[in-house]
């Protein structure tokens, strides 16, 4: 189990950096929820838990604290820039173990990939929740709020979006997150095929078999082939399980869609 801690910086009295209409802790917190409904709604074996889930005040050491009594994997501070620059930069402390460095040379370029803004680098900084944790931890600084064209894209929900799946991206690939199985669309069939055969003679005869074991076969014929059908469902569990009994009968059956 991958144990994600996403700190979305500033909240309550803290409004972090202002400019262009926007404020940093409402922008960090959008990016914090979509960064966890990603990951949480497409990968298995994998946790998050946020320093802050609403605009309340959580002070730098509460942070990680709250990461560190949970044995957290990974730490995740996201903040929005000013000063007048312009593009992405990530921050790691200027003293950690080679894991951490490694860590962000895979999820900085995963975003800078994703969102394509200027690229200011991969830089150190003795930010105090980076030196707190005692797992490695990363700091994200997503374009300035104080430049009008990067807090134009920052009041762009899709490009929030873009965002978030830059750092989701990146740290799948460097946990090695697998994907959950995408569902089947909405009425799939799952149908159950019992046989399929060049030659109708001896699809007659297994649909014969079948009938005499108690089953309702469907004969049909389908590129170039003669296709013995057992039946269909819209519940998969409920295909398998005939599957099974067919199986324990001496049939080699098969899910087709």
């Amino acid at each position: 189990m991958v144990k994600v801690f996403i700190d979305p910086g500033h909240g309550g009295t803290d409004p972090g950096a202002v400019g262009n209409g926007l404020q940093e802790k409402n922008l960090t917190l959008t990016i914090a929820r979509l960064i966890r409904e990603m990951l949480l709604n497409e990968f298995v074996n994998v946790e998050v838990r946020m320093s802050r889930n609403s605009d309340i005040t959580v002070s730098l050491a509460e942070r990680s604290t709250l990461a560190n009594n949970w044995n957290a994997n990974y730490f995740l501070s996201i903040h929005i820039n000013a000063g007048g620059g312009t593009g992405f930069e990530s921050y790691i402390h200027s003293s950690v173990p080679s894991r951490t460095r490694q860590l962000q040379q895979v999820v900085h370029p995963a975003i800078i990939s994703e969102i394509q803004v200027t690229n200011r680098g991969q830089k150190n900084a003795n930010f105090a929740v980076l030196r707190n944790t005692s797992m490695p931890a990363i700091l994200t600084e997503n374009l300035f709020i104080d430049r009008t064209s990067d807090a134009n894209l920052l009041k762009d929900p899709s490009f929030l979006n873009r965002v978030a799946r830059g750092h989701v991206n990146g740290i799948a690939q460097a946990f090695n997150l697998q994907r959950k199985p995408t569902p089947p669309p909405a009425g799939t069939l799952y149908k159950i095929q019992a046989g399929a055969f060049s030659d109708k003679a001896n699809a007659d005869r297994m649909v014969s078999r079948l009938r005499a074991d108690g089953y309702n076969p469907y004969l049909y014929q389908e590129g170039g082939l003669w296709k013995v059908q057992v039946g269909a469902f819209s519940n998969r569990t409920n295909a398998e399980d005939l599957i099974s009994e067919l199986a324990r009968k001496g049939y080699q059956a098969a899910i087709v869609l």
